[in-house]
């Protein structure tokens, strides 16, 4: 989405290296310009009384108050856009993913020092999370650059030649979400009967935080949730989530549905990507397949619920009113790739209409 002035964009954060270091990779792209930096949510504070800034990039561990707490305020008080930086691990990737249900936008990791590759790839991550939070449309907390070439499933999944298989009794539910979508899924999920069918899921998230985020899920719901592991088996009453920075497929052995994770490079700037498990559920599950396509920034998985589509698998996308950001079901829409599209409330029941 094409702006007439750059996103401005406040970074806090205790860390007068990662401040910098946010401040030269947002810098490096001319949509957005970094309006201030601030080392506390105190100083944020004043530099918000001044000028609101378009998205602020928020550590979780600072000193003198937190970042969780200052989101608190600042989504009670005036929703503004929030990014969450965090270089959390496992140990505090729930307090991370807390922040969500309070309002973040989108979590992402801070930039180490490392490989090209890395910091090339932190770059675009980092920027198109900004992009989506601008974009976003936040709720008050009472109501609950050029860049390298963008790569498609090719990169890491060859699309099938062959037609879909044959249907069996047996169907899979692929899901691909990413901004707003922890809190699309957690809806989702939680109105599925401990009989549905078994899912496999991408949400665009960072290495570390998936775990938690199924570990969270799991105790929510009904079904039962877990951060995907190579070969396990897609059973009814699961649902399984792609762990971060490995794309996740679908396999078929006879009657078996499985998943394979894989490494690979970012496919449409995202690693994992929904256009790869979509692809690979058009060539293993075909007809078998529900795919479902829900909020978030882009286009990954337009594509790949396209060929879902052609494959004869029955395919749903989130309407706009109850997406944080449109542009992924929107894509998908526009390539005809969508049979339904739903509000996020009926989609849990669409999905079991299908199946039947």
């Amino acid at each position: 989405m094409s702006r007439e002035k750059p996103i401005r964009v406040l970074i806090v954060d205790d860390s007068a290296l990662v401040r910098q270091t946010l401040s030269d990779i947002i810098s490096s792209d001319p949509e957005i310009e970094v309006m201030a930096m601030a080392s506390d949510p105190f100083v944020a504070a004043d530099r918000i009384r001044d000028e609101i800034p378009d998205v602020i990039t928020l550590d979780v561990e600072m000193p003198r108050m937190d970042g969780i707490t200052f989101l608190q305020r600042i989504m009670s008080q005036r929703p503004i856009p929030v990014v969450i930086c965090s270089s959390l691990a496992e140990k505090g990737s729930e307090t991370a993913l807390k922040a969500l249900e309070y309002g973040a936008v989108e979590i992402i990791q801070k930039p180490r020092l490392g490989t090209k590759q890395f910091l090339e790839e932190s770059k675009i991550r980092i920027c198109d999370a900004i992009k989506a939070a601008a974009i976003a449309r936040p709720r008050p907390i009472s109501r609950r650059q050029t860049v390298e070439a963008k790569l498609n499933a090719d990169a890491v999944i060859a699309k099938s030649t062959t037609k879909a298989m044959i249907q069996t009794t047996e169907k899979v539910v692929i899901v691909g979400a990413s901004t707003g979508g922890t809190e699309a899924l957690r809806e989702f999920l939680e109105a599925l009967p401990p009989d549905s069918p078994g899912i496999v899921i991408v949400q665009h998230m960072p290495e570390h935080f998936t775990a938690s985020f199924a570990r969270r899920l799991d105790d929510l719901c009904r079904i039962s949730v877990k951060e995907a592991e190579d070969n396990d088996t897609v059973i009814p009453g699961r649902a399984l989530i792609a762990p971060g920075n490995q794309h996740t497929l679908l396999k078929r052995s006879g009657a078996r549905y499985f998943v394979e994770i894989r490494q690979g490079p970012l496919v449409s700037r995202h690693r994992p990507s929904v256009d790869v498990l979509f692809r690979s559920a058009a060539r293993y599950a075909g007809r078998n397949a529900v795919g479902v396509i829900m909020t978030g920034m882009g286009d990954d998985g337009a594509n790949g619920l396209l060929e879902m589509k052609e494959a004869g698998a029955a395919t749903i996308a989130q309407d706009e009113a109850t997406c944080v950001v449109f542009g992924m079901p929107q894509e998908a829409i526009k390539r005809g790739a969508v049979d339904s599209v739903l509000p996020l409330e009926e989609i849990a029941r669409a999905v079991l209409r299908q199946c039947r």
